[in-house]
């Protein structure tokens, strides 16, 4: 008898908190018939964010990237970060020399031969070769040791609300809403300042076209080493890179580098790194 009770109870609880689901992303969904416009501050972002959402919905985001973005807030670090980079100014002297070149090239070398299998797997099934992966993840997060303190869904969100540069961020955070539909990421999934996350620091909408299961586990996990590593030379694979053509300025893969950071230094220098990385 107690049993059955509970279960009802249980029944009742459960269909309370659809209930209550469901009113939160009506009212969500509420908004006026005209499209919000985009802003510079935080004062039009929640009745924006109302907007978005219908947007999202027509991009095939569901409940739970919907209530991700419901609950989103405006990232004024990220704001602050976007008007503000400077390393990508420098020149490639101080660029290198900013972002620890001859440290970055130590530490692959070193894992590089550590991992010897792995890195000569991917090269084998992508073409590409360690230097390059290895370059980019030490550039990225040191290797790992620092993946980002920002909420990468606040930070997209607030990056495509913004009017700066609307168009190019919005697909990034449908791909970040979606993420969260299939579990890849939470509402509350810490990355850079600009939404970049994982070992390799992925924007949303790449991650979510071009992220592979890189140890077999079923599972795409941009925080782990593996698979952010799989979907960094997958990415490049798939920007158009040629198996055994090389990286350097005026060789056919140099272009390839542009697609994953379109800072001229920033292409420079990994083409330099990949190189010595490699020997």
């Amino acid at each position: 008898m107690r049993y059955v009770i509970y279960k009802n109870i249980h029944k009742l609880d459960c269909h309370m908190r659809a209930s209550v689901k469901s009113l939160i992303i009506s009212v969500f969904f509420a908004s006026p018939s005209f499209a919000a416009p985009c802003g510079n501050t935080s004062s039009g972002f929640d009745a924006w964010k109302a907007d978005f959402a219908k947007t999202a919905q027509n991009a095939g985001v569901q409940a739970r990237g919907l209530q991700a973005l419901a609950s989103s807030t405006y990232a004024n670090r990220t704001i602050a970060a976007d008007r503000n980079q400077k390393s990508f100014k420098y020149s490639l002297e101080k660029f290198m020399q900013v972002r620890g070149t001859d440290t970055i090239i130590a530490q692959g070398r070193k894992r590089k031969a550590q991992n010897a299998s792995f890195y000569a797997s991917l090269e084998k099934h992508f073409g590409v070769p360690a230097g390059v992966i290895i370059a980019i993840h030490g550039m990225e997060t040191a290797f790992g040791g620092f993946m980002g303190d920002t909420e990468v869904v606040s930070a997209i969100v607030t990056l495509t609300y913004d009017c700066r540069r609307s168009a190019f961020f919005e697909p990034h955070a449908i791909g970040a809403l979606r993420l969260v539909d299939q579990g890849s990421i939470s509402s509350s999934t810490k990355g850079a300042k600009h939404g970049e996350l994982g070992h390799t620091q992925f924007l949303p909408g790449n991650a979510l076209r071009y992220g592979i299961d890189g140890n077999g586990d079923g599972v795409v996990d941009f925080y782990n080493q593996s698979d952010a590593l799989a979907s960094t030379a997958n990415f490049l694979r798939q920007k158009g890179w040629k198996p055994g053509q090389g990286y350097q300025q005026g060789q056919p893969n140099y272009a390839v580098l542009k697609e994953w950071n379109a800072a001229t230094v920033y292409q420079q220098s990994l083409a330099i790194m990949g190189a010595r990385i490699d020997g």
